[in-house]
């Protein structure tokens, strides 16, 4: 298979689908990669090394139009639907519920569409989500600890523990991998550090792995509204439904929080479980609503693009082999778990989320498949 890089053209997006090791993987496996000229400079991966590992650097008009598969990290941009065609795999961060013009682009194309976020390994895993995940919940509490300085706009705070000053109180909520990542640093900083979530099992396996210093709280009411009057950062880690209409923390709720603290909002939903939450950039990352700071950046994990291409990448390379090893409807038909990940098939949406909030007709994957 005719398999195709290209660069990321999201503004401040520096990742790459496929590091050098994951093309020399396929090219030993005999398949042709193309990777466009400059596709992982962002993430300190030269041309020079994609050659040796077996790619050939092209334009990315050449790439579009030679490829049989694309792939890459984040969604399709205006400016790219025109390279969209039919039968052409795309496998990729997709989001298409978060946006309505590509899922036209993608059903007007005829594209076979598989997004890394959907793909789903038994109830609530998600191999692909759950790496860059982690990366979005450290780094979340990273910018906390930035935007928490007087210099940055805060209300000059150090998110640590310091003798004779009083220890900052970190509430995270969701217990997942984003959740884990963000505690497991707010910790080792000596925080008091607050989880919530509504899944006793995840609270469990928490208490397994993370220190002492760490409090694991059912997320009711009583706890939820406790957790915004004391905290100082709230980390929002929790996937809300996209066609929900209700908020887990509503714009009154603001009002019981402490002048200038900080809301990070891991998972971006605009308008979703933080109602004043929408999708800032990495040029302008922060804002405030109702006297509280918030940080919603949306790609949190390419700021540290390296690191976070090279651990993509090996979780998305075994899907990708199988792929192209096998053609995208023999691994469809006999991987139930990739085929979670089938969006778009032929001009047929197939995931239900999408349909849901944007008011489409879907079919499943099975139903399309013939299976």
């Amino acid at each position: 298979m005719i398999i195709g890089v290209p660069k990321e053209i999201k503004p401040n997006e520096y990742r790459v689908a496929a590091t050098p090791a994951g093309v020399q993987t396929l090219t030993s496996r005999g398949h042709i990669v193309l990777v466009e000229k400059d596709a992982g400079i962002g993430s300190n991966m030269q041309n020079e090394e994609y050659e040796k590992a077996g790619a050939k650097i092209v334009s990315k008009d050449e790439l579009f139009s030679q490829s049989e598969m694309i792939y890459k990290v984040k969604e399709f941009f205006p400016e790219e639907y025109k390279y969209l065609r039919e039968n052409l795999i795309v496998f990729t961060y997709i989001h298409s519920n978060a946006h309505p013009e590509e899922t036209d682009a993608f059903l007007n194309s005829k594209v076979i569409g598989i997004s890394y976020e959907d793909i789903e390994e038994g109830k609530g895993n998600f191999p692909l989500l759950s790496p860059m995940s982690e990366f979005a919940g450290k780094g979340g509490f990273l910018a906390a600890c930035h935007f928490s300085q007087k210099v940055h706009g805060g209300k000059g705070i150090l998110l640590a523990r310091i003798p004779g000053v009083q220890t900052p109180q970190i509430t995270i909520i969701g217990a997942g991998a984003a959740g884990m990542g963000a505690a497991e640093l707010a910790a080792s900083f000596g925080n008091k550090v607050v989880i919530l979530d509504i899944d006793l099992e995840k609270l469990k396996k928490a208490k397994e792995v993370l220190p002492s210093n760490i409090e694991l709280l059912y997320s009711d009411q009583t706890n939820l509204l406790n957790a915004l009057t004391n905290s100082d950062v709230i980390i929002n880690c929790i996937l809300w439904p996209k066609w929900r209409k209700d908020h887990l923390i509503d714009r009154k709720m603001l009002k019981l929080m402490k002048t200038n603290s900080l809301i990070v909002d891991v998972s971006c939903d605009d308008n979703g479980a933080i109602e004043t939450c929408h999708s800032t950039s990495h040029d302008n990352p922060v804002y405030s609503e109702e006297g509280i700071m918030h940080y919603c950046v949306d790609n949190i994990p390419s700021a540290f693009s390296q690191a976070a291409s090279v651990s993509l990448c090996n979780h998305s390379l075994p899907f990708t082999l199988e792929i192209a090893d096998k053609g995208y409807e023999t691994a469809l038909k006999e991987n139930p778990v990739l085929r979670k990940g089938l969006c778009f098939y032929t001009g047929s949406l197939t995931l239900k989320e999408t349909a849901l909030k944007q008011n489409r007709p879907y079919k499943t994957p099975e139903e399309v498949l013939g299976i």
